[in-house]
């Protein structure tokens, strides 16, 4: 069973998920209209990747006898001024995302609720890969700059990137 704090965080976790897959379907649909659909599609799995995050989190509060409370999302950004920002949006988001987890975490840790401490070492990771993979595309976005064919390519290789389940819904979707 949860502890009320734990069950409250992990909850909060959830809005912070579903508002993360709204954002990112916001970014998909700007680079559409920019004329990006690579960079869209990428955006689109982010997406998917996000409502899956929130889905783990529902599934531990419901596995633990929690009671699941759904909130609100609130309004998302819907405009940036270039897909160098749109991305550098992303990693300042994702990090923003990490200190989250890092809270929740050490609130499992402060709680000695070892259980969770050890669904969040998934998240963990994972955040780790999402600041890097977001860091890398900006890092190529700069060198680039300007340059048509470099974005085309770009959008091309970022336009191949494919969906994939992750490990802890594996078999419960």
């Amino acid at each position: 069973m949860l502890n009320a704090k734990i069950e409250k965080a992990i909850n909060g976790q959830i809005n912070a998920e579903l508002w993360s897959a709204y954002l990112y379907l916001s970014m998909a649909a700007y680079c559409h209209k920019i004329g990006q659909p690579g960079m869209a599609k990428w955006f689109e799995t982010q997406f998917k990747e996000e409502q899956d995050h929130a889905k783990i989190f529902y599934n531990y509060i419901v596995a633990r006898g929690g009671v699941v409370t759904l909130k609100a999302i609130d309004k998302v950004p819907t405009t940036w001024k270039s897909t160098l920002d749109v991305f550098e949006s992303t990693l300042a988001h994702e990090e923003k995302v990490t200190s989250l987890i890092n809270d929740l975490y050490a609130l499992a840790e402060e709680e000695k609720d070892y259980a969770t401490v050890s669904m969040l070492k998934w998240f963990i990771d994972e955040q780790t890969e999402e600041e890097e993979n977001a860091q890398t595309i900006i890092d190529n976005l700069k060198m680039i700059k300007d340059n048509g064919y470099g974005l085309y390519m770009l959008d091309k290789e970022l336009g191949a990137r494919t969906y994939t389940v992750p490990s802890p819904l594996a078999g419960k979707e």
